[in-house]
């Protein structure tokens, strides 16, 4: 027997343990400690899991020690076939008790019981090609219904006329490339290689490639005939120059084209992105300094005002303030700055800018016009403001900058944010305190009137929140209001119960979860004070692919308020609920998208079924949404029918309303055609005459207008007559009407482009309204606009929980049912306290003992305790009933806040549902550009959502939205069904790393953290805040070249310093025996491609995987059989991390370095490449696009 336990440390405390496991087996047992042990403890709070090999060093079983939420042992089985390949994925299967870690014979004997798989297939399959090449040509998922309907993929090259040639000039003007493109007919046959996936649904993407592996072209079949095609056209030195998106595709790229609807780059002589031009928008500036650090950036409107955001770093490379600076044109900028390493200290004066001492020098571009943010690093400022330090939080010490105290302090951590007020020089002053572990446990912001919002948190040995505390003044004169939290979790640490108390009241239970076998959320009982019970028991039920089918049960109701169900691959509808588009039938779907949802709430006695139908085309752009109502399921209420160009703009769309009494059939309201330049929407046409409900009518449509940042400033057919918009682009003013009947709705925004305050203001009116947004507090405050009129005082609305909101005029707690979009569809109360929602008003019967033997009864009129329902057109337009009983706050689509002007405010931006798209540019549109940064969701809002407004999330297939307890038992759930158990990463403390060495032109940019309230952490790039889950987008992997068997991490870290980098330029690194290694932080930019590290994970192979070098022989070398050098263990932990990263960030691309490289070079090897390739396909990734 062989046996290796590996201890984890890092927060927890290692045991070794010798488990119950077989004698005979090879196995790795790990033990991850939830609650301090002085000794290896077989009962302690624990992760245990023990990964057992076969003979040849495979992984066969891995064994979840008691992981079920009952105790029991959950089983990935892993088998291979003849020729050692894993062909098939089992899905983890509980067992029906614990062996301790030992080996389990029959692990999938328990998965045909009902309450796991039941009768369904619970593998999925990759079928390889029978060739040397061991491509796969099939992908089945696991599940009986998808067992024929398999991703397909297939291989082989271009044909004669089948793909375009766009040829570039390039020359150089002010330091840059510059590079023209044109038509040079199309490439000859077998030029190009091409790769093909189609779906489930028979939806084919086909990708063509050089033989530098560059992409070409994506091609997406929009019918038999007809392609919506995206072009990657690089300029003579290998760079991507423009990207053509489909639109621009079908006709002559000429300069008005290239400007309306082309991705343009310019690079330097150093291989940075220096000019860019985004479709509709103007060009865009960077300037770097000697370390390659982005230090400058200009977008068109700060150019037509000669301004510039300045970021400035410390020696470590964080970002230490940021400011707006006057200044020329780029050329003139980089010269001043690209000779220069541009750092600031720490400076016991330094100097005072917008009402604020800034302790940071100010060497270099000292003219900063304004500082709009300020990070402090490794010790707290003497500034006067400054609350009083706490000694302890929840008794635990809180690390000071003084290192003499406890031989620790906050050195290297970030300790307070400073934030301007856009719009004014008021400030937001945020602090942060650590424990003696470096965990943040403690936040305290001073807002910009005054007040504060301070937030303690207890946290267990293992990290998990016990109880937190929030106190809070909008004003410091103003009555503290305090809200506590706790929390239980189980043996698993999955959340148990959520608790919450409002100042001095009673405790409520928010909620209270009980999982199945699987960890997904079973159970959640919602509200109320009494454990065990609930004002709402919501039940969740899921497919075999993990996806929710269920909130509660439409059909059958019974005290519940609300039922929803997802139908994927199911339609029990009509299959044309329309005959008025008879083309548009709605069909079951197998690649995630959905194809009904039915609901019903319990608002009306005997209410009806309700549904909505969907239909797609081969894009997956949602083609229509039917809705039909059990009774009247061809009236054609409330549907949707959009058309779109090959960007994705809608062109039309269609609208109806509800059914008025009397009528079989509903009237349509809408029926509108759209005009654009480009990507920009300049017109709306209602054709839809006599309308009153939907779009405004008019015999002449105005023109819409926009800036040069491509945001809508004007749209008059709907009474929006001008928008002012600040440097991130959010509107800052917007003037409405005209004359003694105009209004205004005016914003102010912190640095980050947190929402602050809102002021609603009309002419014709003496008063107006100011709303105040403070760590999620809301106040109204009622503004009299004459002079000498007395002045009131604001009133707290509410401040959201986890379920809901608390309502403090009402003083009640309102829970919210929302859907997998996380729409509010229905919200309640329980304001009589008697533990029960009476749905509906109603009349009833009040009986009472008069004592002398007889019952006096009365009706009694009781009022319904549903506070609102509401229910949306697919693109997010409320229909037009909406049944409420009390007075309802304005999140509703999406849960994002319903504005003045109909729109909703995501955050990054406003969306405009009634004619489903955006006002302004997406600030991540080079995320997808094929799409028209305009479009909402990828057109498919029924799948996706739009967290912030940046960039687009899977909901149903994906993350459940049914409350952040549910959607962490489900990321939890999936990263097992994907990526398998988190592979142990050796951290840099582990294996005795070096510090980098700093200076001299070395790149070491660290993305510094930018702290906001409640102690938790945003990342920023150039000052601009960030989700590293939306940063990161690529994984790049490499080879090491190392001719010997084994190399050291030691050895890689000495080597690459002595090549002339800070640290390894990798975030990490695997050795041949498969032991994967932390090198450069993830918070650390990488090193590893040359121009091409933003937003790029590296991980470098430590072996020589270049079949070149390994004397093969022409047969191997040319069919690539061999493995390069690659052991088994190493090419196992590389699938594990790359599946644990794709499931922790959202890795988009996947490739080699001579796929992102500008120079040739073979890495990492034919080896290497054979296994990104492998797992390219595996995890349906693209190959990166060479670009930075």
């Amino acid at each position: 027997m062989k046996k290796l336990i590996i201890p984890i440390s890092m927060l927890f405390v290692a045991g070794l343990y010798h488990a119950q496991a077989t004698n005979t087996e090879n196995y790795v047992q790990t033990r991850v400690y939830l609650e301090p042990v002085t000794a290896s403890s077989s009962s302690a709070k624990q992760i245990q899991t023990v990964q057992y090999f076969d003979g040849l060093g495979r992984p066969k079983q891995v064994v979840n020690v008691k992981a079920s939420p009952t105790g029991k042992d959950v089983v990935n089985y892993i088998e291979y076939d003849q020729f050692g390949r894993q062909v098939k994925d089992y899905l983890p299967v509980p067992q029906s008790g614990t062996m301790n870690g030992a080996i389990v014979l029959n692990p999938l004997s328990n998965a045909t019981q009902p309450s796991i798989y039941g009768t369904e297939k619970i593998y999925s399959e990759k079928v390889p090609e029978n060739s040397p090449l061991d491509r796969i040509q099939q992908q089945i998922q696991v599940g009986t219904a998808w067992a024929n309907k398999p991703v397909q993929f297939g291989y082989d090259t271009n044909i004669t006329g089948e793909v375009k040639k766009y040829t570039t000039t390039t020359v150089w003007e002010n330091g840059a490339t510059k590079s023209g493109v044109s038509d040079g007919g199309s490439y000859p046959q077998g030029q190009l290689y091409k790769n093909t996936v189609t779906d489930e649904d028979g939806n084919s993407t086909i990708e063509f490639k050089n033989t530098r592996g560059q992409t070409v072209l994506v091609r997406k079949a929009v019918s038999a005939s007809e392609n919506a095609d995206t072009y990657y056209v690089y300029n003579k030195y290998n760079q991507l120059a423009f990207v053509v998106p489909p639109l621009a595709v079908v006709g002559t790229v000429d300069q008005p084209a290239l400007d309306n609807l082309c991705y343009q780059y310019r690079y330097d002589g150093d291989n940075r992105l220096v000019e860019k031009k985004l479709p509709g928008k103007g060009w865009e500036y960077m300037v770097y300094d000697k370390a390659d650090r982005l230090i400058m950036t200009q977008d068109a409107n700060m150019r037509a005002n000669s301004k510039w955001l300045i970021t400035k770093y410390d020696q470590f490379g964080r970002v230490i303030y940021t400011g707006i600076l006057a200044g020329g044109d780029r050329t003139s900028m980089q010269n001043q700055a690209g000779n220069l390493v541009i750092t600031e200290a720490r400076h016991p004066s330094g100097f005072t800018k917008n009402g604020m001492q800034v302790y940071y020098s100010n060497g270099y571009f000292v003219d900063i016009e304004t500082v709009l943010s300020v990070n402090y690093y490794d010790s707290y400022p003497s500034y006067s403001f400054n609350p009083s330090f706490p000694s302890t939080i929840y008794g635990k010490t809180i690390l000071t900058d003084n290192a003499a105290t406890l031989g620790k302090s906050t050195k290297s951590l970030p300790v307070m944010t400073l934030l301007k007020n856009i719009e004014d020089d008021n400030w937001t002053k945020s602090y942060s305190y650590y424990d003696t572990k470096g965990r943040p446990i403690g936040g305290y912001a001073i807002n910009h009137l005054g007040g504060y919002t301070k937030t303690e948190s207890e946290l267990d040995f293992a990290g998990a929140v016990l109880q937190t505390k929030t106190y809070h003044k909008r004003l410091d004169t103003d009555v503290e209001k305090v809200i506590t939290e706790n929390f239980t979790y189980d043996h698993q640490n999955r959340l148990l119960t959520h608790k919450h108390k409002i100042d001095n009241r009673t405790e409520e239970i928010l909620s209270q979860n009980v999982y199945n076998e699987l960890s997904q959320l079973k159970t959640k009982r919602v509200g109320g004070t009494v454990l065990g019970m609930g004002l709402q028991k919501v039940d969740y039920t899921y497919n075999i692919r993990g996806w929710m089918t269920q909130i509660n049960d439409p059909a059958n109701l019974g005290i519940d308020l609300f039922g929803y169900k997802i139908k994927y691959n199911q339609v029990d509808g009509l299959e044309n609920p329309n005959i008025d588009f008879m083309d548009l039938k709605v069909k079951p779907k197998f690649n995630g998208n959905i194809a009904e949802v039915d609901w019903r709430t319990a608002t009306e006695e005997n209410e009806p079924l309700k549904r909505y139908g969907y239909v797609y085309d081969n894009l997956n752009r949602l083609s229509a949404g039917f809705y039909q109502k059990e009774g009247s399921a061809n009236a054609k209420e409330y549907f949707e029918r959009m058309e779109y160009d090959r960007n994705g703009n809608i062109t039309r769309l269609q609208r109806s309303a509800g059914l008025l009494s009397g009528s079989t059939t509903a009237l349509s309201i809408d029926n509108l055609k759209y005009d654009y330049s480009g990507n920009r929407l300049t017109k709306v046409t209602e054709e839809q005459i006599g309308n009153s409900n939907g779009y405004p009518y008019f015999v002449t449509h105005n023109t819409i207008t926009y800036d040069d940042n491509g945001n809508m400033i004007s749209h008059k057919d709907k009474g929006i007559n001008s928008i002012l918009y600040n440097y991130l682009n959010l509107p800052s003013t917007v003037i409405s009407g005209s004359g003694r009947r105009s209004s205004s709705s005016s914003y102010i925004y912190r640095a980050d482009g947190t929402k602050l305050k809102k002021i609603l203001a009309n002419s014709f009116a003496m008063s107006g309204t100011e709303i105040d947004y403070l760590d999620g507090f809301q106040y109204d405050n009622k503004v009299d606009l004459c002079i000498g009129c007395p002045s009131s005082s604001a009133i707290l609305k509410f401040v959201p929980t986890s379920e809901g909101y608390f309502d403090f005029e009402k003083n009640l707690y309102i829970y919210n049912y929302t859907d997998h979009l996380g729409n509010v569809r229905l919200s309640y109360a329980d304001p009589n306290g008697d533990g029960g929602i009476l749905p509906r008003d109603m009349n009833s019967k009040y009986c009472e003992d008069m004592g002398d033997g007889n019952m006096a009864c009365y009706d009694v009129w009781m009022p319904g305790e549903v506070v609102e329902v509401n229910n949306y057109y697919p693109f997010g337009l409320m229909h037009n009933y909406t049944g409420t009983t009390m007075n309802s706050y304005q999140y509703k689509y999406n849960g994002k806040e319903l504005q003045e002007t109909g729109m909703y405010d995501y955050g990054a931006r406003f969306y405009m549902p009634d004619i489903g798209r955006w006002g302004v540019v997406d600030p991540l549109a080079e995320k997808s550009r094929r799409w028209s940064p305009y479009n909402y969701a990828l057109n498919n809002p029924i799948y996706f959502t739009d967290p912030d407004g940046m960039d687009v999330v899977e909901t149903a297939s994906g993350t459940t939205y049914t409350g952040d307890d549910a959607q962490s038992a489900f990321r939890s759930l999936r990263s097992q069904l994907e990526g398998g158990p988190r592979p142990k990463i050796i951290s840099r403390k582990e294996w005795g790393a070096k510090s980098p060495i700093l200076g001299g032109g070395r790149s070491y940019e660290k993305l510094s953290p930018t702290m906001k309230m409640f102690g938790a952490f945003d990342v920023s790039v150039g000052g601009v805040p960030i989700d590293l889950a939306k940063y990161y987008n690529t994984i790049t992997v490499h080879h090491s070249g190392n001719k010997d068997d084994y190399m050291s991490i030691q050895q890689l870290q000495q080597k690459e310093q002595d090549d002339g980098y800070a640290d390894i330029p990798y975030h990490f690194a695997i050795d041949s025996k498969g032991n994967i290694y932390e090198g450069r932080p993830i918070g650390v930019k990488g090193s590893h491609v040359k121009g091409g590290n933003t937003g790029n994970i590296g991980i470098v192979l430590m072996s020589d995987l270049d079949t070149e070098n390994k004397g093969l022989g022409f047969f191997q070398s040319m069919f690539e059989t061999s493995d390069g050098g690659a052991s088994t263990a190493m090419r196992q932990s590389l699938t594990d991390l790359v599946s644990h990263l794709n499931g922790k960030y959202g890795i988009q691309y996947l490739g080699g370095h001579k796929e992102k490289a500008t120079d040739p070079r073979n890495c990492p090897g034919n080896g290497g490449m054979k296994i990104v390739e492998y797992l390219r396909n595996k995890l349906h990734m693209l190959s990166p696009k060479n670009e930075n």
